[in-house]
């Protein structure tokens, strides 16, 4: 009688651990987030296409609060030197002047991009992601978009004398 019991609760359990598995589709599998991140990411030459990231768009003042900025043909030192203080604390960790890292090198930076695009870039890094062409090319070319930085406006102001510094 124990034995007839034991095969049977033997056969019961093999029998309901053989049964359909529901596939439980709370959790994303790795595969599936590289396909949303590639659908997401515009390729390089799309942006390629659209912007070419060598020239000059001084034209293109950005998106967000900067509308208008007024440079002195003189560099203010004082301000670049508070601006040197900013740029190592707060873009180091991602941009060198002289060469290409996380993010694009600085050098020229201003002769390239106008004063009022490179403060929306820092100060609306977010907005200009997604609907600044230029900003939209270079995080195809970059693939890590600019962190949104917490700086007041005289300090990116202070940024921008320092990037003037460095031609």
């Amino acid at each position: 009688m124990k034995f007839k019991f034991l095969i049977v609760t033997v056969l019961a359990l093999f029998l309901s651990s053989c049964g359909g598995k529901k596939e439980d589709k709370t959790t994303t599998s790795k595969e599936e987030v590289k396909q949303e991140v590639k659908k997401d990411t515009p390729k390089k030459e799309e942006a390629a296409t659209t912007v070419d990231l060598t020239k000059p768009t001084l034209d293109n003042k950005g998106i967000g609060p900067i509308k208008s900025v007024t440079l002195n043909d003189k560099i203010d030192e004082k301000l670049a030197a508070k601006g040197k203080e900013l740029y190592k604390a707060n873009c180091t960790a991602c941009h060198k002047i002289k060469k290409r890292y996380i993010g694009p090198a600085l050098k020229g930076v201003t002769k390239i991009r106008s004063p009022e695009w490179i403060m929306n870039m820092i100060m609306n890094s977010k907005e200009m992601l997604e609907k600044d062409p230029v900003a939209k090319a270079l995080i195809a070319e970059y693939h890590a978009p600019m962190a949104q930085q917490q700086l007041k406006e005289e300090e990116v102001r202070a940024i921008l004398e320092y990037l003037r510094t460095k031609e």
